[in-house]
């Protein structure tokens, strides 16, 4: 069979224009004008004969016989970029821009001082870190890849689980040296909490506490909800009320007791965080890089967990 140069040309515009999220900013990229990239998508769908792009003044979104098409053509494109980059010989094989729907607890807590590093490691890498309630659609948002706490959602996603990290609950000691320590978790019941909002549910986190099989579903009130992983903290450091926070990332917290855990024996409930990606056989080598850089940081702080339980 001939091969058939206009057809790869024209998926190569595809890819350009979903990744970049519009036509100009694909059209920046090819180094082509708009109009062209235009010409080009056009005369794909009509050599495919399906519409793949349902384009408006204000938005692009892939149409699902283009999603379909999207995610055929992009572990052949991939495998073709990194071959390159094989063939090349360049030591600087992870560039490219890699926009990331990422947790935002995970973004401001754990990440957000290791950014510098990353960017050094990898100066050919553009990075975009878009913090999102929800995974959504990553092929038609232009995503690489998303970063979530909490079970994926169904879908045609790949999802690989990351860590899990520990649910403490925890208050300041200018709470407890104003209301007391609670001697047992059912004692949250009657003590102003902080909630925080569930934003795939539309409503405040379930409180529960584990020990071993033993498990507590808690029924707390209080007045103050939040959806900001910051704000939960800084509200409950001030002495705003009880709350139940992630252990990665706030350990220097508790190491200078500005939050105090209040039932280390009962902290056994997990929380699970994931990479999820869209249905590709490959993955761009700059998306494992970015996997393994996260990696060493949380493999670095649990390693600082353990040390400070056994001192």
């Amino acid at each position: 069979m001939a091969f058939d140069g206009k057809l790869l040309s024209g998926v190569t515009v595809l890819i350009a224009v979903v990744e970049a999220g519009t036509i100009a900013r694909a059209a920046e990229a090819l180094g082509l004008s708009p109009s062209g990239v235009s010409r080009a998508l056009s005369r794909l769908e009509q050599r495919v004969g399906a519409r793949l792009l349902a384009r408006t003044t204000r938005s692009l979104t892939l149409t699902d016989e283009g999603r379909r098409f999207y995610e055929q053509v992009g572990p052949h494109l991939a495998g073709i970029e990194e071959a390159a980059i094989e063939a090349s010989g360049s030591s600087s094989k992870v560039r490219g821009r890699l926009r990331v729907n990422i947790d935002p607890y995970f973004s401001r807590i754990v990440l957000s001082g290791h950014l510098s590093g990353f960017l050094a490691r990898y100066p050919d890498v553009s990075l975009e870190l878009i913090m999102r309630d929800s995974v959504g659609d990553l092929v038609a948002d232009g995503f690489d890849l998303a970063l979530r706490f909490g079970e994926p959602p169904v879908g045609s996603f790949v999802a690989r689980k990351l860590i899990e990290t520990r649910v403490i609950t925890v208050a300041s000691p200018g709470y407890i040296k104003a209301h007391g320590r609670p001697r047992h978790p059912k004692e949250i019941e009657q003590r102003e909490c902080i909630d925080f909002y569930d934003a795939t549910n539309a409503r405040p986190y379930d409180w529960e506490i584990r020990r071993g099989k033993e498990v507590i579903q808690l029924q707390v009130k209080g007045r103050l909800l939040v959806s900001d992983s910051g704000t939960l903290i800084g509200a409950c450091e001030a002495g705003a009320g009880v709350a139940q926070i992630l252990e990665l990332g706030c350990r220097p917290l508790l190491e200078s007791g500005r939050l105090v855990e209040l039932f280390p024996e009962w902290s056994e409930e997990r929380f699970p965080l994931y990479a999820i990606y869209p249905s590709r056989l490959h993955r761009a080598a700059k998306v494992r890089a970015f996997i393994e850089f996260c990696l060493e940081i949380m493999t670095g702080n649990q390693r600082e967990v353990r040390g400070a339980k056994r001192n």
